[in-house]
């Protein structure tokens, strides 16, 4: 009795009843006003009208602008509204206002050391350039003086978390889409408890939307008392609005300003094979110890303070007081070159993308991909045929067992067009394939939580590591081919021979990717 009445006053429950609700007195308004047909029509179509306008004149991605065009032209009277209450990017004034406070601390906290990008020019003038993108485009710097870790799972991750964990003396900041209890939250959350009752500064940002499902109502209040500090990024409500469209899809850790880590790893148990919930899961992560840790903590230092009611520009030697305490040059691995960087919905810049199709179009030999959707835009597989036309060795790894039905129905109708281009395309037989990983030529390589698909690239808040001669790029690769040794190459043939409702559904599902 006790697990119905919890299933029955469960979060989502109330909620899809509560959406429901507002469902249905839109529909009865709707029947009330048929009496004034003429005028609501009238009233619906000017809307539609401005909304096509807005659409075609606005700089949002062409394929999302086609999607929301073609339901205007299906459903006349109430796409405009549906575009007004759940399209675009929209944020208010203030939420502008928060992001240049974010952009302007960034800027004053991190600065490009020229001697470093000399010596990029130097080794490689391709390569400069794209260090000099996502430095402009995201104000993050490129670094030496680091080391890096490379985990091809996430237990293996999980491991050496706990141990850096253990070993904090100062703070540990931590920003997750999805946090589930179990093993791995349970036992993060033990050591957290401990140091925070030690004096540590403990903070936590997780997304509410990611964690609906997996965490209680208000669960930072049990943080909280907990002495670990807590935000919530886009406290969910269950009002229809185009809120939902902006989530913070980061995974940090980072510890005493000197060690970080990045990747696709939430904290829930099927991440670390814990708990079997699509096969094998399959993930990766990087762990960053020196100089290039630094940026991770403005990057989460500034977006705690774009979380708070603050609009005015605090100080930055507020930041200085998290400078590293163990910073000194001699003790970290002069580990190649790392340029760890963000991305956010609110610049109108696409650096998340720019960044991938750099290494697409500058890759000599092979570019090698790892993405649990193959969610495309015109751009990305612009890129990609043209550099297997090119000659070079392209290679995806996509799910083999499905997390989202609809998700891996566009991630397979993207898969002619690039198999025609010469495109090696393989599914991870195992599982579930969720590694957002780009490497080429066996010298530079991404990794972190942005997937290829429109709700990464245009909408969330994201993050991600540059990597350029480091020891871990060999691991990246290495790991690549052995998880290739168990996927299955997927054919034209097998593609070209799918039944004629699957052609039509993919078509379908492929036309409305940009709103999934």
């Amino acid at each position: 009795m006790n697990n119905l009445l919890r299933i029955i006053f469960s979060r989502m429950i109330l909620v899809g009843l509560s959406l429901l609700i507002q469902l249905a007195v839109l529909i009865i308004i709707i029947l009330r006003f048929g009496n004034y047909f003429i005028y609501f029509y009238t009233f619906c179509l000017i809307i539609s009208v401005i909304a096509v306008l807005w659409i075609i004149n606005n700089n949002n991605n062409p394929a999302y602008k086609i999607t929301w065009l073609v339901l205007i032209l299906l459903f006349p009277i109430f796409g405009g509204l549906f575009y007004l209450m759940f399209g675009g990017n929209r944020s208010s004034k203030r939420m502008r206002a928060k992001n240049r406070m974010v952009e302007e601390k960034t800027r004053n906290s991190l600065k490009q050391t020229n001697d470093i990008l000399t010596q990029l020019q130097a080794i490689d003038p391709q390569i400069a350039k794209q260090a000099i993108f996502l430095t402009a485009s995201s104000d993050y710097p490129v670094y030496q003086h680091t080391s890096t870790e490379y985990f091809a799972l996430g237990e293996d991750q999980f491991g050496s978390m706990l141990d850096a964990l253990n070993r904090a003396e100062h703070y540990i900041f931590l920003e997750y889409f999805i946090v589930e209890e179990g093993l791995m939250w349970d036992s993060i959350l033990e050591i957290l408890v401990a140091k925070a009752a030690s004096g540590v500064d403990v903070r936590m940002i997780y997304d509410d939307i990611g964690c609906v499902l997996t965490l209680p109502h208000h669960y930072e209040r049990k943080l909280q008392s907990l002495g670990i500090k807590c935000k919530v990024f886009n406290p969910f409500t269950p009002v229809l609005s185009a809120r939902l469209n902006n989530r913070d899809h980061r995974k940090i850790v980072i510890i005493d300003g000197h060690t970080a880590y990045t990747g696709g790893t939430n904290l829930a148990d099927e991440y670390i094979n814990a708990k079997v919930k699509y096969g094998h899961w399959k993930d990766t992560a990087i762990k960053i110890c020196g100089e290039a840790a630094w940026s991770f903590t403005v990057m989460f230092l500034t977006f705690w303070d774009y979380l708070s009611n603050e609009t005015v520009i605090v100080e930055v030697e507020d930041y200085n007081n998290y400078r590293p305490y163990v910073y000194h040059n001699e003790q970290f691995e002069n580990d190649g070159f790392v340029l760890p960087y963000a991305d956010s919905p609110l610049d109108d810049e696409s650096t998340a993308k720019i960044a991938y199709l750099n290494i697409i179009n500058g890759a000599k030999k092979y570019v090698y991909i790892t993405t649990p959707y193959l969610i495309l835009d015109n751009e990305l597989t612009v890129g990609l045929c043209a550099a297997a036309k090119s000659g070079v060795d392209v290679r995806i790894i996509t799910p083999h067992i499905p997390d989202k039905w609809y998700v891996f129905g566009v991630t397979r109708a993207n898969y002619p067009i690039l198999l025609r281009s010469g495109v090696k395309i393989y599914e991870y037989t195992p599982g579930f394939m969720h590694s957002k990983c780009a490497i080429a030529d066996d010298e530079v390589a991404i990794i972190g939580s942005i997937n290829l698909d429109y709700r990464s690239l245009y909408l969330h808040f994201e993050c991600a590591a540059w990597l350029y001669q480091t020891n871990s790029i060999a691991d990246i690769k290495n790991d690549f081919d052995q998880t290739l040794a168990v996927s299955q190459l997927v054919t034209l043939e097998e593609c070209s021979n799918r039944p004629w409702y699957t052609v039509i559904g993919y078509s379908i599902l492929r036309l409305f990717a940009p709103l999934m």
